[in-house]
């Protein structure tokens, strides 16, 4: 193993994989190596944390050009003499994955939870089977890009030895080109980033519930998440706060589970939650089995009462 590098368009996620690829440095006897571009916050951070930062300062290579930022990766890993590139599994990051892995010749992994080195060998965890189930998988080649899930690891101790160096790349764009941006309408809420999350299911079964519910969860400090039909064929919410494989991996210290039946799109979602309380009409309701805490009650009438015991 030559180096490592990692790279996230994001400071937090940053932070998260760079305690990652301290993991994988440390036991190697490697030195962390990391990349910012267009961010001298990001670099400032990563320098405090002891990593050997890159700075890309270029305003004609843009964040939405995939393709570009891929291409000046490739040039990184290159001047660096790095074969192992840790990213961030969010949307952009996964797709930069791709790219990258294809320029590079690299075997990827993306959406990975957890990793260990054994003998040199990276081994990664992850949900595989549509969620089914967990793995444990390796790239084999010898150039690897491996892509980290939000929240996987706990953001990177301050550590001396960190050093911030100019870095200049060749700018290849893709002819995608940014004409504007706009605020996403509709809910901006973080639910990834929620310590406390109120799910709800499909088992609440009238919008006029809602108002409740959202008081509830900022009474408890949380946010309101819900299952995938909530959003997509109800329209209560928005999709960004759909929790589960075809929304946010959340690892909330409570989530409280109000009416969702526990498929396993859903559950891959919410596994990791450091405590789990269901409260379900249905006691053979699957998701009554993963939780910790297991209410059988009908909600219309529960409700009130965690109102009340909230105060």
């Amino acid at each position: 193993m030559a180096g490592i590098l990692i790279y996230s368009d994001k400071n937090q996620l940053a932070l998260e994989i760079l305690t990652a690829g301290k993991l994988i440095a440390n036991d190697n006897g490697l030195k962390i190596k990391a990349v910012s571009i267009n961010n001298d916050e990001q670099a400032e951070k990563l320098a405090a944390k002891g990593a050997e930062t890159y700075k890309i300062m270029n305003p004609e290579l843009s964040l939405s050009d995939t393709a570009a930022m891929a291409s000046a990766l490739l040039q990184v890993t290159q001047k660096l003499d790095v074969d192992t590139v840790l990213l961030s599994s969010n949307r952009r990051g996964k797709e930069l994955a791709g790219r990258l892995a294809q320029l590079i010749n690299a075997g990827c992994l993306t959406d990975v939870k957890s990793l260990k080195t054994e003998n040199g060998s990276i081994e990664c965890v992850r949900n595989v089977l549509g969620g089914a189930t967990v793995a444990v998988q390796q790239v084999i080649s010898d150039k690897k890009v491996i892509a980290i899930s939000p929240k996987a690891f706990k953001e990177a101790e301050n550590e001396v030895g960190g050093s911030i160096n100019e870095c200049e790349v060749d700018i290849q764009t893709s002819g995608i080109k940014l004409i504007e941006t706009r605020d996403k309408t509709g809910d901006s809420v973080d639910i990834e980033a929620a310590e406390i999350l109120v799910v709800v299911g499909q088992g609440v079964e009238s919008q006029e519930d809602l108002p409740v519910i959202m008081e509830i969860a900022k009474k408890l400090g949380g946010e309101v998440a819900c299952s995938k039909p909530v959003a997509t064929d109800k329209k209560w919410f928005g999709e960004e706060r759909i929790v589960g494989l075809s929304g946010k991996i959340c690892k909330p210290e409570l989530a409280v589970i109000l009416g969702v039946s526990g498929q396993v799109q859903f559950i891959v979602g919410i596994r990791d939650a450091k405590a789990i309380v269901s409260i379900n009409n249905d006691e053979k309701a699957y998701m009554n089995q993963i939780a910790d805490y297991v209410l059988v009650a009908d909600l219309k009438g529960i409700l009130p009462e965690l109102m009340k015991a909230i105060g």
